[in-house]
């Protein structure tokens, strides 16, 4: 049965692990033309980035101990990894239960559920106004509870880097080729950005790496506050960044985010998640100083159809009270003749 059970969840691996296309966009702003790669993960097996770490961790788990069917695995998630979690192991005949907050889209928990999962949602904030630290109190209440339940652990389980050296990252540099001269990463664990980080010092040192985070997440260290964008940022900080791994860190405000979301909607007919708003406007900043050398890639972490009720929902934005700031930054950028096309 372990054999079974392991080929299962390595030829999963597999279907993961397919290349996402990396899309070659041309940018206007201020008379000045940039091109830029945009890594699709939302073409994976499970829609997001997160396709990948999960393989990694649950590959890991069964390693440590098989994953048989009827194993219930437990995590914390902001929405992206349970979805990866479940598709996956629902292949092998294993539950999931997920332990989600009220930042999780309606739409992301209804998929959840529609896939098999459970949920339990922490609705208690802890004291900097996040969930993540909830979360993870939660999931330990659980596992005492349920001692034969698995925890991935995807905050601390190097399985989550090592996942994103050894594909994300070589996928990058073999479709941007030569020419890359940067890599804007959106953090949350950090997992994602360390693995890719590893694997450009090891083979691509001359590329610049860019750690993205949003205003009010202490992922990167510093102060915390309110975040607003799901997928990215953290209430405490990444256990897998020192802060060696990259060259520049930029913190993105929410509304600059989600108007750079709205905007690439308009003008590429494409919805992109939160955290890529974030990436794409850190590129704007070193845009519009002339920073950007080569051929720079966003990683676009996953699609914008699940957020339909959030970023791109003009009641979700004045209930938050940013409708005001999100139109004031769409008419400054569109002003600075800011816009998007697909290259080629």
């Amino acid at each position: 049965m372990m054999g079974s059970s392991f080929l299962r969840v390595e030829q999963a691996f597999e279907r993961v692990l397919r290349r996402t296309p990396l899309r070659r966009i041309q940018m206007s702003l201020r008379g000045r033309a940039v091109s830029f790669g945009l890594k699709l993960e939302e073409c994976g097996t499970a829609r997001s980035v997160k396709s990948r770490t999960a393989v990694g961790l649950l590959s890991d788990l069964h390693r440590e101990s098989p994953l048989v069917p009827g194993t219930v695995v437990v995590e914390s998630t902001s929405g992206n990894l349970g979805l990866a979690m479940v598709h996956l192991l629902a292949g092998i005949g294993c539950g999931f239960l997920a332990v989600v907050d009220p930042k999780t889209p309606q739409a992301t928990r209804r998929a959840l559920l529609e896939q098999g999962a459970r949920l339990v949602v922490v609705e208690e904030p802890d004291e900097q106004g996040g969930y993540l630290s909830r979360r993870l109190e939660a999931v330990r209440r659980i596992l005492d509870e349920h001692p034969d339940y698995r925890w991935p652990n995807q905050y601390e389980n190097p399985a989550n880097p090592e996942a994103h050296r050894i594909s994300t990252g070589p996928e990058i540099t073999e479709q941007a080729g030569a020419d890359l001269g940067a890599v804007y990463v959106p953090v949350s664990t950090g997992g994602t950005l360390a693995g890719i980080a590893a694997h450009l010092r090891a083979h691509r040192p001359d590329v610049r790496c860019v750690a993205v985070d949003v205003t009010g997440s202490v992922a990167l260290g510093g102060a915390g506050g309110r975040r607003l964008i799901s997928g990215i940022g953290a209430g405490r900080r990444s256990v897998f960044l020192r802060g060696d791994e990259y060259d520049h860190a930029v913190h993105v405000d929410d509304a600059e985010a989600i108007a750079v979301c709205r905007m690439v909607r308009e003008d590429l007919g494409r919805t992109v998640g939160g955290s890529t708003g974030c990436v794409l406007r850190a590129l704007l900043d070193d845009v519009t100083v002339g920073s950007v050398a080569g051929f720079p890639v966003c990683l676009a972490a996953d699609g914008g159809t699940k957020y339909a009720d959030t970023i791109f929902s003009d009641d979700w934005a004045r209930e938050q009270g940013i409708h005001a700031d999100i139109g004031a930054a769409v008419r400054r950028w569109r002003a600075a003749g800011l816009t998007f096309r697909v290259s080629g």
